[in-house]
């Protein structure tokens, strides 16, 4: 397999979902088929945090939400956890700056698709020379669902990376709404990574929708 492309990868992530079983109050299986049929264009399996299932649980939860996304062909990407990346045979991989470099997971998985969340204009430089396909740049706006979460940036770093004239792929995160979404896009993102918005939403589906439409009327 040939590493994906960035005209492909731009087309991938620009209604990136991502969800673990302690980001819904319903039924996660449930909540990623309604995402999905909103028009979700890349999912990414993040189990972590109070409650998150470990091990064995772990592992079976995330082959059925790979399930539901194999069948809908939508990329399954796994946050942090090679191993399990390849043990499933995911699509992808996400990892944070607090995880082993992109480098030395680049070498383990092979071609697959290597996503890097970054915050300064180093840590992006880094990412592309270790072999990233794409960047996540945030916090952009407050966000509570991740416990760790740095201060909210804005679109400053987009800004500033697009002035560069770096083309790799880029997803805004953190506290992003279809409300919200515009700047992101206009700042030269390529598409926004949503938790909340789509996983506590009482209308999944139609919250999925409300970013699609947004983002196809940006670009």
């Amino acid at each position: 397999m040939a590493r994906i492309t960035n005209e492909q990868m731009r087309n991938l992530i620009k209604v990136y979902f991502i969800m673990g079983s302690n980001n819904c109050q319903t039924e996660p299986t449930f909540v990623l088929e309604q995402a999905i049929k909103g028009g979700i264009t890349i999912f990414q399996f993040r189990e972590k945090g109070t409650g998150a299932y470990t091990g064995a649980e772990k592992y079976h939860f995330a082959k059925q939400l790979q399930a539901i996304c194999k069948d809908n062909k939508i990329p399954f990407i796994v946050n942090d956890d090679i191993e399990l990346a390849l043990l499933l045979d995911a699509d992808g991989v996400h990892i944070g700056q607090e995880d082993e470099s992109a480098q030395a997971v680049r070498r383990k998985i092979g071609d697959k698709i290597l996503g890097v969340s970054t915050h300064n204009l180093k840590e992006v430089e880094k990412a592309i020379a270790e072999g990233a396909d794409y960047i996540g740049i945030g916090p952009i706006y407050t966000t509570k669902t991740k416990e760790d979460a740095q201060s909210a940036q804005g679109t400053v770093l987009i800004k500033e990376v697009r002035s560069m004239g770096i083309d790799i792929p880029i997803v805004g995160i953190g506290g992003i709404t279809s409300g919200n979404t515009a700047p992101i896009i206009k700042s030269g993102a390529d598409g926004v990574a949503v938790i909340t918005d789509i996983s506590l939403a009482n209308d999944s589906k139609e919250n999925a929708r409300k970013l699609v439409k947004t983002i196809n009327n940006l670009v």
